[in-house]
């Protein structure tokens, strides 16, 4: 089949879906042409599988229980259309995805029974999150559960920012910083006002600490140098002897000391290198350790002068260790170094401290400043909220007259609240579905046929505010729930409607609806006793209207049925 006939480089078009072992189906391979696609079928048939399959390939989570009985995996596999520069494509690129030369990728998800499950976009292995962001760009899918789904506030509400547009995207986007501003300003006040006591007896205890620690005015590891220096006094007799007693071996007064030896070594190394010049080494050698024992024996002299010239008495410098340890048993630290970085900590919050009421009055100030840019952009966003209600009431009751509803009026409620994330509105669909009726909350209005057509009429509604001249695709699983009738009748023609600019997939139990469609597929179950299986396979021509008859009457067979299916297929050709 071809695809569907759209403008090049704009929709994502769905060109067929192959699944394999999935729930009852075994293997199947479905061809989606352009317009309108019905699929359909005997309860328990395995019409849930087919949406299932087209659910993986458009990025939805994968379920292991949805692995036929017996196989090790299930497999999706789509072909879609990629439109050129496109969010989708550009998306594409950056994960490494060539879209082939005709527009076109090959998208196939495997749900293993027992491994992991994979995704699988142009033979490039991708994150499922990717393909569901690359789908929802231009397909949209409508289950029963939209349905509830839409009965809440908060999903009509968002289904009106929907409707919005762009511009009505960058007022909420506005609001959205203004909220988020005011949140920090307001949590950085409540810090200052709840805390208040408590942070002020703390820094004032910090204050004191500082105090005490500037007094004393310690340095990093002084404390190991006086430990050091103590050990040295203490032991002072003992390394005055030592080291007066190196400096005399080395160079004292002695006629025999090292450097005396080591000169005469030198001396009589060097007469006999006259006569033998490879002794010139070895006297260079004897003369380094004369220059070096002179060396030392210098710095063992000025030692013993520095201990001689020592002014810090050994009780001073017991009473600065005194100091320096009650300093660190009040911090609760283990050497000096701590002390100071406590110190260098506590700074920066005493000076605070010291700038305390003018922070709490600037803080007091950015909350009042916030509040009011938050509540100028909740009026801006609400003021489009309901400039947008208007056009989307009007527009979901214009297709509310196409779908048998002719007399049900819908109204959108945009009311003031207190300001929240998403707003300070209470959004509200409200139903009067006859006339004389008085508008209802359309949770507690609508029964389930009509909902089932609101929620259809949103979809048109959207898409036709959304898309201008880009098509879409969009799959409704049993759409017409509720449904029968002239309404059903109203159902199919304007889903035939919609699949002159869109690709439309409708899973449905009506005849009314299916004689509308362009491709129709049956799914049909069989079994041997011991294994069901599920075929899927477009029909047309008799077949296609026995399938329609079936729809009917449940009896394929039936003259009757097959007469009303005629007639029905009949009247949907002239309608379209």
């Amino acid at each position: 089949m071809d695809a569907v006939r759209v403008v090049p480089g704009r929709v994502i078009v769905l060109h067929e879906l192959s699944i394999a072992d999935l729930g009852v189906i075994e293997s199947a391979r479905i061809e989606l042409g352009p317009g309108l696609t019905c699929v359909t079928g005997e309860t328990g048939a395995g019409k849930t599988m087919v949406l299932t399959g087209l659910g993986l390939i458009l990025g939805a989570k994968s379920v292991r229980a949805t692995v036929r009985e017996g196989a090790r995996e299930a497999l999706a596999e789509a072909v879609m259309d990629v439109p050129q520069e496109s969010e989708s494509a550009a998306r594409l690129d950056d994960a490494g995805v060539v879209v082939d030369d005709d527009g076109t990728v090959v998208v196939a998800r495997t749900v293993g029974a027992e491994t992991r499950s994979r995704t699988v976009v142009g033979g490039r292995t991708v994150p499922q999150a990717l393909l569901a962001e690359v789908a929802a760009e231009l397909v949209t899918v409508h289950g029963q559960s939209d349905q509830a789904r839409l009965r809440s506030g908060a999903r009509q509400r968002d289904t009106l920012d929907e409707y919005a547009g762009a511009p009505h995207s960058g007022v909420m986007t506005k609001y959205a910083h203004a909220w988020q501003a005011w949140k920090q300003a307001t949590a950085e006040l409540a810090v200052m006002e709840e805390g208040a006591q408590a942070e002020r007896a703390e820094v004032a205890r910090l204050r004191d600490d500082v105090a005490a620690i500037d007094e004393i005015s310690p340095q990093p590891d002084e404390d190991t140098r006086i430990e050091s220096q103590i050990r040295v006094l203490e032991n002072a007799e003992s390394v005055r002897l030592g080291v007066a007693a190196a400096h005399e071996a080395l160079a004292g007064d002695q006629d025999f000391t090292a450097a005396v030896a080591l000169e005469n070594a030198r001396k009589s190394l060097s007469e006999a290198a006259m006569h033998d010049e490879s002794l010139a080494a070895l006297e260079k050698r004897v003369a380094d350790f004369a220059y070096g024992a002179a060396d030392v024996a210098t710095e063992l002299s000025s030692y013993l002068d520095g201990m001689d010239a020592e002014s810090a008495s050994l009780n001073e410098l017991h009473e600065r260790r005194s100091d320096l340890a009650s300093l660190m048993r009040r911090i609760g630290v283990i050497d000096v170094a701590a002390v100071v970085e406590y110190a260098e900590r506590a700074r920066p919050r005493i000076a605070l401290d010291d700038d305390w009421d003018a922070t709490l009055e600037s803080r007091r100030k950015a909350v009042a400043e916030t509040l009011e840019a938050l509540e100028s952009a909740a009026v801006e966003l609400r003021e489009s909220r309901l400039r947008a209600s208007a056009e989307l009431a009007a527009a979901v009751q214009r297709e509310l007259a196409e779908l048998a509803m002719p007399d049900a009026r819908v109204g959108v409620e945009v009311v003031a609240a207190e300001p929240a994330a998403h707003g300070a509105d209470t959004v509200t669909f409200t139903l009067a579905a006859h006339p004389g009726a008085a508008h209802r909350p359309l949770a507690e209005a609508a029964s389930g046929g009509e909902l089932s057509r609101v929620m259809l009429a949103l979809e048109v509604a959207l898409a036709e505010a959304s898309s201008g001249d880009r098509s879409r695709t969009f799959v409704f699983d049993e759409v017409d729930a509720g449904v029968g009738g002239r309404a059903a009748l109203a159902v199919g023609n304007r889903l035939a409607q919609l699949a002159r600019t869109h690709q439309v997939v409708v899973v449905t139990h009506l005849a009314q609806v299916a004689a509308y469609a362009d491709t129709h597929v049956v799914v049909a179950k069989s079994t041997d006793g011991s294994v069901t299986k599920a075929q899927v396979h477009v029909v047309d021509g008799e077949a296609r209207v026995e399938e329609v008859a079936r729809l009917l009457s449940g009896q394929e067979s039936s003259t009757t049925a097959l007469a009303h299916a005629l007639e029905l297929l009949e009247g949907s050709r002239v309608a379209r």
